[in-house]
């Protein structure tokens, strides 16, 4: 009987178990998996980066020391010194200042002392009533439950400010507010034309912005008080700078997005490039228009808070007194006030866009229409009545037999939650033992360990997160950024600055991830949370250090639990949409292969929203850093805390190259944790 015969893969099959039956390649064999060495080997950048954390580890410990080398930095106190010096001698005798500068100064001036003159000449009731008629007007001017919500709102609002005792600073900010929020809306919308018009503008403005968005808002004031001095002319023109790229942005992003079928249609029927622009683009951009209007309103509110440190009074100098005192109870009275007007704002801003949204779909009657015009014809002559005759009517403030005071109060229970739950709770100690706890086993660690690594050796690392999660242009801008924060002479404090911006980015991505998953993945907590995040994202940055104080006290853990409660929110809304917005062809065929719940969440949810997740860290690092400044006010420390030194002193050579280095490392984590492949051919 003849043997079979073998074919020719048969004859070149090996011999021995792997080829039985019932028996897997071996790792690493050539007909089986590679190892994970071996993928290890193959991935270029991964060894690139082993390496480099490797080189990281080893330097440091046997260095121990990471200091910038004195060769390599320059003296730029003296300098600014001089700029110092010259900007006081000459600020009301040199032809820039009295020839340019003091126009500016004198219109801010004029157009906030006006505001506030028209405030008190309406007295408190005039104000209440024209407030709750904008408001009811900009949701509707009619009877629905969106028109009346907004008008009792409005009216709550005022209400409880008066009965707080807080009228006065209320009015104060509200008119600095009024004039912050019309200037720096004409400003952002005629930038955001430009750019979104023209190639150019746009190439010439986005860095611009870039710098903006990383720029901690304290750095817009100091180089401000010396030019215009201590004053409402220095707090508005920085709330101006800092609150105009929001709307700037949207606008651009709005008419660059337009429906091509829409502006092809309408040169079809020969339009100019001025009527596609008024009859089309502007139109179509309205949505981000009124999104851009919002943000730049909250960034206003927010400004003019941190301004009171250089004179824009209202109710950011009640806050910042009180807590200079530790009147915490005060603070926290002057904090829901500045709450309530944030809410105010956001709803009827809200409510405004909801209305052209409804107008747009629905369209609306001619006789609508002229009732809402009437209705707006009505409070403009109202305004003028009650600036007429309202001191008539009633006092200029809020009547003090009509107001609570409720400060005592709260003292009492802040002490009484800082008695029991600071180190009180039996066998867990409370917050301020695990702040302390905090600060002793992660913050001083890593602060040592970014001292005791050589410069070269965190540059080295820099540069090759930079090459692996972008270009060669991230990495030689984070390289950058880390040389002139050495050049500057400002090392050691700005690695003490990097360990708390760190500490607070990774308890923000993992508070923000896991709460985004359980809201993405369970409706009843999205909407439990959402009042919750709606209240945290309108709260200026201020307010924040109120309640981090009663529960943690004035040290650097809290000024990072005042950062992760600020950057979370945005951090929890972008990861819940992008989960949200998975293909659900993805889901469905997960879903169909009898995968888990688990196994979606982890192997098709979050790689598939990968971009929104790196959106998500990449604002969690931008709001982690403009907390820095404000941290230094309550024993953050570092380059946050010279800001504020420099501030208050109007000591340039102090604040502004601290300023740079907290902006030099916004822009250099700014471009590590935000992926640049495929926006740039390099």
């Amino acid at each position: 009987m003849s043997s079979p015969t073998l074919t020719k893969d048969e004859a070149a099959r090996p011999a021995g178990p792997a080829a039985e039956p019932g028996h897997a390649p071996a790792p690493g064999t050539p007909d089986g998996p590679p190892s994970a060495l071996a993928r290890l080997m193959g991935n270029p950048k991964a060894v690139a980066l082993a390496v480099a954390v490797l080189v990281v580890v080893i330097s440091a410990l046997v260095t121990g020391s990471g200091t910038w080398p004195h060769a390599l930095t320059a003296d730029v106190k003296s300098p600014l010194n001089d700029l110092d010096n010259w900007l006081v001698d000459n600020r009301e005798t040199h032809w820039i200042f009295l020839y340019f500068l003091l126009h500016f100064s004198n219109a801010a001036e004029f157009s906030v002392d006006g505001i506030t003159s028209l405030f008190d000449s309406m007295g408190y009731v005039g104000v209440t009533v024209i407030g709750t008629l904008i408001a009811w007007a900009a949701g509707g001017a009619n009877l629905s439950a969106r028109a009346l919500r907004t008008g009792a709102t409005a009216l709550a609002v005022f209400a409880i400010c008066g009965v707080l005792g807080l009228w006065e600073p209320t009015m104060e900010t509200l008119s600095l507010m009024v004039v912050a929020v019309l200037s720096a809306a004409v400003l952002g919308f005629l930038l955001g034309l430009a750019s979104g018009l023209s190639d150019r503008c746009e190439r010439l403005l986005r860095p611009v912005f870039d710098t903006m968005q990383v720029m901690p808002a304290f750095a817009f004031l100091l180089p401000l008080l010396l030019m215009f001095g201590i004053g409402v002319p220095s707090a508005l023109i920085a709330t101006v700078i800092y609150a105009a790229p929001p709307i700037a942005r949207l606008t651009a992003l709005g008419l660059r997005t337009a429906d091509p079928a829409a502006l092809e249609a309408s040169t079809s029927l020969g339009a100019s490039a001025w009527q596609r622009l008024v009859t089309a683009r502007l139109p179509l951009a309205r949505r981000q228009m009124m999104l851009g209007l919002n943000q730049t309103i909250m960034m206003c509110l927010s400004m003019v808070v941190l301004a009171s440190l250089i004179g824009g009074g209202g109710l950011g100098d009640e806050i910042y007194q009180a807590l200079g005192g530790l009147k915490i109870g005060k603070a926290l009275i002057a904090g829901i006030a500045v709450v309530l007007i944030a809410v105010l704002l956001d709803r009827t801003t809200a409510a405004a866009g909801e209305r052209l949204d409804d107008v747009v779909k629905a369209g609306i009657s001619r006789t609508m229409a002229r009732l809402r015009l009437a209705v707006w014809g009505l409070i403009v002559v109202l305004v003028a009545v009650f600036a007429a005759i309202g001191s008539s009517l009633g006092d200029e403030e809020w009547p003090d037999g009509w107001t609570i005071d409720i400060a005592n109060s709260l003292d009492t229970g802040i002490n009484w939650i800082t008695d029991h739950l600071g180190s009180g709770i039996p066998v867990l100690g409370g917050t301020i033992t695990w702040a302390e706890g905090f600060t002793d086993y992660v913050l001083n660690p890593l602060r040592d360990g970014l001292l005791a690594t050589p410069w070269w050796a965190l540059a080295l690392l820099v540069a090759v997160v930079g090459w692996i999660v972008g270009t060669w242009r991230a990495a030689l801008t984070g390289v950058i950024c880390l040389a002139l924060i050495g050049w500057m002479r400002l090392w050691d404090v700005a690695m003490d600055t990097l360990s708390q911006v760190l500490a607070g980015l990774v308890l923000t991505v993992v508070v923000g991830v896991l709460a985004g998953i359980l809201c993405a993945r369970v409706e009843r907590a999205e909407r439990i949370l959402r009042p919750v995040l709606d209240t945290m994202q309108t709260m200026p940055q201020f307010v924040y250090l109120i309640p981090v104080i009663a529960l943690v006290g004035q040290n650097r853990t809290g000024g990072i639990l005042a950062a992760v409660i600020y950057a979370a929110p945005a951090v929890i809304r972008i990861t819940t949409q992008g989960l949200r917005h998975v293909d659900p062809a993805a889901m469905e065929a997960s879903t169909s292969l009898g995968a888990t719940g688990r196994q979606q969440l982890l192997g098709v949810q979050l790689p598939l929203a990968r971009k929104s997740m790196l959106v998500a860290l990449n604002q969690g690092v931008v709001l982690v850093l403009s907390m820095v400044v404000i941290a230094g006010l309550i024993g953050g420390g570092a380059t946050g805390y010279m800001v504020v030194q420099g501030l208050s002193k109007g000591d340039l050579s102090q604040g502004f190259p601290a300023g740079v280095a907290i902006v030099c490392l916004g822009i250099m984590l700014d471009r590590l944790s935000q992926p640049t492949k495929g926006r740039e051919g390099a």
